[in-house]
């Protein structure tokens, strides 16, 4: 072979028509015992499912050199992978690595599911008809195959994972979840490269955890270990020294490139997995036959002798001398199924390169961010029977009126004016009661109720099974959420403050929010992110306490953020989210001012006018809606969360000098209420952006570009924090904005 570039379409072809006479080396025995406990049928059926997805591979590249194409990387050398889904059942979630294409043709094939070449073919080509992105990403899935798509899976697809696997116990148990069996397993594959991000460290690290707590996570982590990510060579014998032996998780491997090998070693682990309900750690070695992708050029970082060691190693051509050694086939009809196979695929390209793409921003957009708010208005004024809520607030005996109306009394309602902390608290628990699929979990939620105490008393009424903690990892804890959300639960997890949310960032950006856009609506991960947010405590815990940026948030497409900055709107907004999530799918990521959570006093000392009575009586606020306080046009101030008060205290001020101002609290960061902002300015002579965020990336930023778009030719102007980190103690008011500043520029402002 000294004539043919290694690494590429045509020496990979060329390779495997020549080796098929070649008999497997080190086996002189022939027969069909060399098929171990496969049968020559399912033997065959396999050899087909590999052929197919080697020339799927083949088709991505020809694809792209035609400029019909846009996704190149293949699964040549991994089609080993194909023996990890014969081992296991259909109705087994799968979180796949993008070099699973034999898997999931596999997959398909024990579903009865006919179209997956084709289907795997419109994604290369961005095809608007793709059953699952729909033209928007080539990925892996299908709601009936239980493959939810990922889309560039560097370990970001194992906290979910492990998230489902805890999920499942409890959504059969619960009954949230009838689509999946009480037996089922979860199974996710990444790659030799993958295994050492900080995702799939923390991820393996917290299913250990959780089955060392005692805890089902029948979960099936497959490495395929091909030895290189991209031109970085993995150090032999590191998977297996990183993962063999490890306290809580059973270690197997196997040769992915032999078809029998692969499938026992995969049987045995999924076995173990099924009946231990505890994970295991499959570590199946394999090749990488053509580049990373159809840019990369794998002779720039690598040598010839290495390039033909691993096409030698070819699982397609193993399993094909496989079948020739065990009579089931002889090479002719090997190269005839290899070229039939060729055919197929060859045929389904030409006819899906020409179909229609997405053809315009809507149909881009459509399934990002479905809303339907008058079914979530509803949805979110929806109460639960007082009945039910006797029991939950006030557990006594209630079989006459004097006791019904003593308990009563201890409903939430009648406990009197409460700050926001109090009302969050009141609302988590009758949320609970409303949504049997609702879980609480973070770490400290239980039975210390959140660093704050926002959910104290909620497991002791609920039961560990809805309210728990976890360990301390923000990706852990949002993995679950998602994986939670995917088997039927709606989850509202706790990070206990902002800063510590972008340690997990991408569970929400790149996993929770893209979940349905790239699957067309078909797979959703509702949820209700609660972050204890901002600064102005008093400097207390320096910036890793007070983090006033919200930027990583604001950009991200379709996700909802809503900042309270009073109990009343917080516990009805809460339902709003909530409400969100169950009717749409919604992502949202609750922003809870900590400096406001036991605020009570407004203008004085002892005024108790910033806490209100809990309503429990289906008052909503709709997504997208802002507040305003007094109707004053001689300055309008627009606020969020902290800025509130501060604007409403500034308000008082100007107030008695003769200026009648009002304040326009936002509430919801995204969707930002641009019209009730519009009509607010529009009527104002002179509008103040109050912003608690950093100037540069701040909200601010955002309402401007609104007014500016609108042709708001009022004067503006706004006051924000510095771009600084919080310091600790008083240097912190140096760089907040605060409430000298706000009253200066308003007189400023007014003095024009």
């Amino acid at each position: 072979m000294p004539n043919r570039e290694p690494a590429s379409a045509p020496s990979v072809d060329q390779a495997f028509r020549e080796g098929v006479e070649h008999p497997l080396p080190h086996v002189n025995v022939t027969g069909p015992e060399l098929l171990g406990s496969l049968e020559p049928e399912q033997a065959l059926a396999l050899f087909d499912v590999q052929l197919r997805s080697r020339h799927l591979d083949f088709a991505a590249l020809k694809l792209r050199e035609q400029g019909r194409g846009f996704y190149t990387i293949g699964s040549s050398g991994h089609e080993g992978n194909a023996a990890v889904a014969a081992a296991m059942r259909a109705d087994d979630p799968a979180f796949l690595h993008y070099r699973s294409g034999g898997f999931f043709l596999e997959r398909a094939r024990m579903a009865g599911y006919p179209h997956a070449v084709r289907d795997v073919l419109l994604g290369m080509v961005a095809a608007a008809e793709e059953p699952i992105a729909g033209g928007r990403h080539k990925v892996f899935g299908s709601r009936e195959l239980w493959v939810p798509p990922q889309t560039s899976t560097v370990a970001s697809q194992l906290p979910k994972a492990v998230g489902m696997a805890f999920a499942l116990k409890r959504a059969n148990r619960l009954g949230v979840c009838t689509e999946l069996p009480a037996d089922a397993i979860v199974m996710c594959s990444f790659g030799d490269a993958s295994a050492n991000h900080s995702t799939a460290t923390g991820a393996i690290n917290a299913a250990c955890y959780i089955s060392h707590m005692g805890l089902p996570v029948p979960l099936l982590f497959v490495c395929e270990d091909n030895g290189l990510g991209i031109s970085v060579k993995t150090p032999p014998g590191w998977i297996e020294q990183n993962h063999h032996g490890r306290p809580g998780l059973r270690y197997f491997s196997a040769d992915g490139c032999s078809l029998v090998p692969a499938y026992e070693g995969a049987k045995a682990a999924v076995q173990y997995v099924r009946e231990t309900r505890r994970p295991a750690f499959l570590h199946l070695s394999t090749v990488r036959l053509l580049g990373h992708a159809g840019s990369d050029v794998a002779l720039a970082y690598r040598d010839i002798d290495e390039l033909r060691a691993d096409e030698a190693r070819d699982p397609l051509l193993a399993t094909a001398r496989l079948l020739v050694q065990a009579g089931v086939l002889t090479p002719q009809q090997v190269r005839e199924r290899y070229q039939t196979a060729a055919h197929e695929v060859e045929t389904l390209m030409q006819a899906v390169s020409g179909l229609p793409l997405l053809g315009s921003a809507a149909e881009v957009m459509e399934p990002l961010a479905p809303r339907h708010p008058e079914r979530i208005d509803a949805e979110a004024a929806r109460v639960v029977e007082e009945s039910e809520r006797l029991q939950f607030w006030a557990p006594s005996v209630v079989d006459d009126a004097e006791a019904r109306e003593q308990a009563r009394r201890r409903l939430p309602e009648r406990a009197g004016p409460l700050p926001l902390a109090g009302h969050i608290n009141r609302c988590l628990g009758d949320l609970m009661l409303k949504y049997p699929e609702l879980m609480i979990f973070g770490e400290d939620v239980a039975k210390k109720g959140g660093v704050y105490g926002l959910t104290r008393g909620l497991q002791r009424r609920m039961g560990i099974g809805r309210v728990f903690d976890t360990l301390l990892d923000e990706q852990t804890i949002l993995g679950l959420a998602i994986g939670a959300a995917q088997a039927g639960f709606l989850p509202i997890p706790e990070i206990q403050y902002l800063a510590y949310l972008h340690n997990a960032e991408d569970q929400v950006r790149g996993e929770a929010a893209t979940q349905q856009f790239f699957s067309r609506g078909q797979f959703s991960n509702p949820m209700v992110v609660r972050i204890a947010s901002y600064a102005y405590q008093k400097g207390f815990g320096g910036h890793f306490h007070n983090d006033n940026s919200v930027a990583v948030l604001r950009d991200v497409p379709g996700l909802v953020i809503a900042s309270p900055s009073c109990g009343e709107d917080a516990a009805a907004m809460l339902r709003t989210c909530v409400a969100a999530a169950r009717v749409d799918g919604a992502v949202s990521v609750f922003l809870e001012p900590i400096a406001l959570y036991n605020t009570r006093d407004l203008y004085e000392e002892g005024d108790g006018l910033y806490q209100s009575p809990y309503r429990n009586d289906g008052s909503v606020v709709p997504l997208g809606r802002a507040r305003r306080y007094g109707e004053g046009n001689d300055l309008l101030m627009v606020t969020f969360a902290n800025g509130v008060r501060m604007s409403r205290r500034v308000a008082k001020v100007l107030a008695e000098e003769g200026v009648a101002a009002s304040v326009l609290d936002l509430r919801w960061l995204a969707p930002l209420p641009v019209a009730d902002l519009l009509e607010a300015a529009n009527g104002a002579e002179r509008v103040l952006v109050v912003d608690e965020t950093r100037r540069s990336g701040g909200v601010s930023e955002g309402i401007l570009a609104e007014l500016v778009d609108a042709g708001f030719r009022g004067v503006v102007r706004r006051v924000t924090s510095l771009d600084s980190f919080i310091p600790l103690g008083p240097a912190a008011d140096h760089v907040l904005v605060g409430e000298a500043e706000i009253l200066r520029v308003a007189r400023e402002m007014l003095a024009r």
